[in-house]
């Protein structure tokens, strides 16, 4: 199983929870109400409290966010190389790919989304002749950033994992050197003793001196 794949799984899956936590808050922005000088009442909003134009279209992205972070999450687990579905190694690399691009796309429209809400409420906030209640940012957009981060690192990890599902497997390596040394002095010794055996020896007889 590659670590790396591992790693993506779980950026890729946390962030997609983030973003389903953050679209279904309704604390987007929040803003203070004080009923008297020592209490104050606190007053949240989400994407389904309002039907202007910006919040729809932030609804939509985030809606977008989290149907691709889904299928993002699916298509990783088939690409998975501990999974015995998906086919071949190649059809996994293809899958984990896939599975990467969908998780990156899902964080840009996250992203998207979350920015544009926040970029009408600091607008508004800093905006002097805004008459009407002003509002801070709130805790969803940090999660929904958050999560569209998350997405956007197991993506990449996950399009770069196909390097590793196309690497040839290793081979095993047995180290013979002793035994080489040993055939080599064998040969050598049964070399040395042909050579004793063909070389004729040389025989003195006491009559060659006479």
């Amino acid at each position: 199983m590659s670590r790396a794949q591992i790693s993506a799984l779980v950026f890729g899956v946390g962030g997609f929870g983030a973003l389903v936590a953050a679209t279904a808050s309704n604390e987007w922005k929040v803003t203070t109400r004080a009923s008297s000088v020592i209490t104050a009442t606190w007053v949240y909003q989400g994407l389904w409290m309002n039907c202007a134009g910006y919040i729809q279209a932030c609804r939509g992205l985030m809606i977008a966010a989290v149907s691709l972070g889904f299928f993002g999450s699916i298509f990783a687990l088939f690409g998975m190389k501990c999974t015995k579905v998906g086919g071949s190694d190649k059809a996994k690399a293809k899958i984990a790919c896939l599975a990467g691009i969908v998780f990156i796309l899902s964080g840009l429209c996250s992203m998207t989304g979350c920015s544009l809400y926040a970029n009408k409420i600091t607008t508004e906030f800093f905006d002097p002749l805004y008459v009407e209640q002003k509002y801070e940012l709130g805790a969803a957009l940090f999660i929904g950033w958050a999560g569209a981060s998350l997405c956007i690192i197991g993506g990449v990890i996950f399009c770069f994992s196909i390097s590793d599902n196309n690497k040839p497997p290793r081979l095993g390596y047995s180290y013979n050197g002793a035994t080489s040394v040993l055939s080599s002095r064998t040969k050598y010794h049964g070399a040395e003793g042909d050579f004793k055996t063909t070389t004729p020896s040389k025989q003195f007889d006491k009559n060659a001196y006479v």
